[in-house]
């Protein structure tokens, strides 16, 4: 065991046997940040045992723990627990402890991203103390000579999102983890073809939904499954060989030159991994699997082939140029997984040991082969797959299914906004009953106004409030874009579910409110302040520690409709606004008049 007490923390290496050299060393670049470095060498290379580096925190004002894959639950686990799992195209390596106030009391964040890591922060219940760990090489590992990683524990006292937003920054700054650059059609509001077709698709009825779409503010559309198979059973197995059904699409560059006539980019999905057994593509790669679902009818290629890795690429690019397309929804990628019983191989074939090495030799060539054909293509990665690696290859994170749920597609959004930098992070497509009342309605939109929103909904069955309610959600959302994707985001109480949301620049003020609470403005106030009722009661609650002066203010209903005017002089204490429910109202400042 290799020890190194040089801070408040004492941190342990385990599992490096005789056959390592294991070293841990120590680096402090600023008061409350620690860097732990380690390295493991052997002579030759050898699949490496598990190895765990561990500590303690004492919990003191510690009060939920946020980690990628969250999802509703944000409690304290205890120490005998499951932890949380990353790898390049699950999650990432990152948990924070935060105070019941939203502040940082330890976030610890590790380097490899690539390979299947651990990270653990359990409650030891006999002392009320957190152990927490890394731990590595717990799935199957290539042979390596030698291995280095670092640990990056934060304990400054800021607030639990600023020193997230510190994390993805770090991981952006490391070698080999440059973000993708990110092209303005991707921060567009986008409608999608899943929840409002499914696999039923008909080229009419697809561009006539993109015509309403784009009316109301959509800038692109993403063609999801169907397109492929005359099959509408959701299945897998007839992908791999992705040409289209004819009995569908008669003339799908036709058909996109047509959406492209009414000025709207077009997206295609493909499961990426996927060669199903009734596709003509099987009788070629059956014996290039990583493993098959028989049940099911469908495997899961092998990345370490060169010859799997060249014909994806080139199924997409024939498609971009035949089709003249516009970027690509990239699916399942989180399914290249090495069996537990299998071995890492390599020969008969194989160019690589590893699969994480090969899924990011893939990834990079698809990218960087597309972008031969169009610079600005994009690539759209669904929820868990959203980590450091992504960002080099996508610059669309979408949060994972969640249909006609607004809570989860809040909660799921702002998960991604924490650590994905300037990735445009995108909504789980929008959908509602054409039946629900239009305030409820409404509430799917405003709960994902700080992300890019994607619409799925039929248009052209929407009662006509419903429509209004959509073009001025749309519009207001992309008359404030600026602050909502760039302004500085303040998600408060995680764990209650971001309840309260705010975005804010040098002008402008958002604050969304999810539950009838007490909007606190404890700050300087900017000259325009926007509050979004996400509820379904009228008014809001807004307390002010100072004063703010004369203040226009304009109350709109969920339509957009002008409900009141007035102008009141904000003193500090609270104030009853009444907005009706998924309303909005402004607070901008009366400027002084000079002759």
């Amino acid at each position: 065991m290799h020890q190194l007490q040089q801070s408040d923390r004492h941190y342990q290496l385990s599992g490096a046997g005789d056959d390592y050299h294991a070293t841990v060393t120590l680096e402090t670049p600023e008061a409350g940040i620690e860097l732990v470095h380690i390295r493991l060498t052997t002579e030759r290379p050898a699949v490496p045992p598990v190895i765990r580096l561990a500590w303690e925190q004492p919990i003191t004002d510690i009060h939920g723990v946020w980690h990628p894959n969250g999802g509703r639950n944000r409690g304290i686990i205890p120490d005998w627990g499951a932890g949380y799992v990353s790898k390049l195209t699950v999650s990432s390596p990152v948990v924070c402890l935060f105070s019941g106030a939203g502040r940082n009391r330890m976030t610890f964040a590790f380097s490899d991203t690539l390979n299947p890591v651990e990270c653990k922060a359990g409650v030891h219940e006999e002392t009320a103390v957190f152990h927490c760990s890394v731990t590595l090489f717990e799935e199957p590992m290539a042979p390596f000579s030698s291995y280095e990683a670092t640990l990056r524990v934060d304990c400054r006292d800021l607030a639990y999102y600023d020193s997230l937003n510190h994390v993805q920054m770090w991981w952006s700054g490391l070698p080999g983890l440059s973000p993708s650059s990110v092209p303005a059609p991707a921060r567009e509001p986008m409608y999608s073809t899943w929840y409002s077709f499914h696999q039923k698709l008909a080229p009419a009825e697809v561009e006539e939904m993109c015509r309403l779409a784009k009316g109301i503010g959509c800038e692109s559309v993403i063609m999801d499954d169907g397109w492929q198979t005359s099959d509408n059973s959701r299945g897998y197995a007839y992908c791999g060989d992705w040409e289209v059904c004819v009995d569908k699409i008669p003339d799908m560059k036709a058909h996109v030159q047509r959406v492209h006539g009414l000025g709207m980019k077009y997206l295609l999905w493909y499961s990426v991994p996927f060669i199903g057994m009734k596709s003509k593509a099987w009788g070629e790669f059956e014996d290039k699997m990583l493993y098959t679902i028989e049940s099911r009818g469908w495997g899961i290629v092998d990345p370490r082939f060169p010859e799997i890795r060249e014909y994806l690429i080139g199924i997409y690019e024939t498609a971009m140029r035949n089709w003249d397309l516009d970027g690509f929804k990239l699916d399942f990628v989180d399914s290249f997984n090495l069996p537990k019983e299998a071995k890492h191989e390599y020969g008969n074939g194989r160019d690589y040991i590893s699969v994480p090495d090969a899924v990011d030799r893939l990834m990079t060539d698809i990218l960087m082969r597309l972008r031969r054909i169009k610079p600005d293509v994009m690539i759209e990665f669904r929820q868990a797959y959203v980590g450091p690696y992504m960002r080099k290859y996508g610059n669309m994170f979408r949060a994972a299914d969640c249909p006609n749920d607004s809570v989860e597609n809040r909660v799921r959004t702002i998960d991604i906004r924490l650590l994905c930098g300037n990735t445009a992070a995108h909504a789980d497509p929008i959908m509602w009953n054409p039946g629900d009342p239009v305030e409820s309605a409404a509430l799917q939109l405003i709960s994902v106004l700080f992300a890019v929103p994607q619409i799925s909904v039929r248009l052209d069955l929407l009662p006509v409030k419903h429509r209004e309610m959509t073009a001025f959600w749309l519009d207001f959302w992309k008359e404030h874009r600026a602050v909502l994707l760039d302004g500085h985001l303040e998600p408060h109480h995680p764990e209650l579910l971001y309840p309260l949301v705010e975005a804010s620049n040098e002008d402008t003020l958002i604050t969304a409110a999810y539950e009838r609470t007490v909007v606190t403005l404890n700050r300087e106030l900017p000259e325009t302040v926007i509050l979004v009722n996400g509820t379904r009661t009228a008014g809001m609650v807004v307390e002010l520690d100072r004063s703010s002066g004369q203040r226009t203010v304009e109350v709109l209903n969920c339509t957009g409709q002008v409900v009141e005017q007035f102008t009141q002089h904000m003193e500090a204490g609270i104030h009853l606004i009444s907005v009706p429910p998924g309303g909005v109202v402004s607070l901008r400042a009366r400027r002084a008049l000079f002759m």
